[in-house]
């Protein structure tokens, strides 16, 4: 039956078919184009952190429970976005307390989006003391405390031409891919609004 023959209640019911798959069907294809194209979101006008282009890939094998806790939930990381703190040295100035206070602060502020997220600290130098360590964290139990392996340790360090800064935060999509990165004394409003952002287009985690 040709177009011209169909009822008007049968090209109605065409047309209702038509827009309900293109409702369905829209938001998967700019999802799926975001994920190939990201520098598409460097140029958001939201967009208060930068873009780490191309993003930069990781395994889950690259890192290591610093102590026990850490080490019996790694597999908290998998599946979720991660909101990380960087510790390059093997103390904790004060813009290193305060990055990590303020990522505490910014994953409460997620709300119902808090489940898709957990955070972690990634300490760099291999003489931290994990006596001195455990008073950085002692009101901060869910914080996954991570070591790094040395070819992820050089990766950051490309990332930061050889100089991580204290205090510094990267978000991590579920499939491991260092997205964004935010200096030093951050505005975790800033970085919230980024996150919600990415949660919002992201069909993962």
């Amino acid at each position: 039956m040709s177009s011209q023959q169909l009822t008007p209640q049968q090209r109605k019911n065409r047309q209702l078919i038509i827009g309900i798959f293109a409702m369905s069907i829209i938001p998967f294809s700019i999802a799926w184009y975001l994920a190939k194209n990201p520098e598409l979101l460097n140029s958001a006008a939201t967009n208060k952190g930068q873009l780490i282009s191309p993003a930069m890939p990781t395994e889950r094998t690259d890192f290591q429970g610093f102590d026990t806790f850490s080490q019996e939930n790694l597999k908290e990381l998998e599946a979720h976005w991660l909101i990380v703190n960087v510790i390059p040295k093997a103390d904790c100035n004060d813009i290193c307390l305060d990055a990590l206070h303020k990522s505490q602060q910014l994953r409460l502020m997620l709300n119902k989006e808090l489940v898709r997220t957990r955070r972690a600290v990634l300490l760099l130098d291999a003489n931290t003391s994990p006596e001195t360590a455990a008073s950085w964290w002692k009101d901060d139990g869910d914080l996954l405390r991570l070591k790094p392996n040395a070819a992820m340790i050089e990766k950051l360090n490309g990332l930061y031409n050889g100089k991580i800064p204290e205090g510094a935060l990267l978000l991590v999509d579920p499939l491991g891919n260092f997205m964004m990165q935010y200096a030093p004394q951050f505005n975790p409003y800033d970085v919230k609004s980024d996150l919600m952002h990415l949660l919002k287009i992201s069909q993962i985690g």
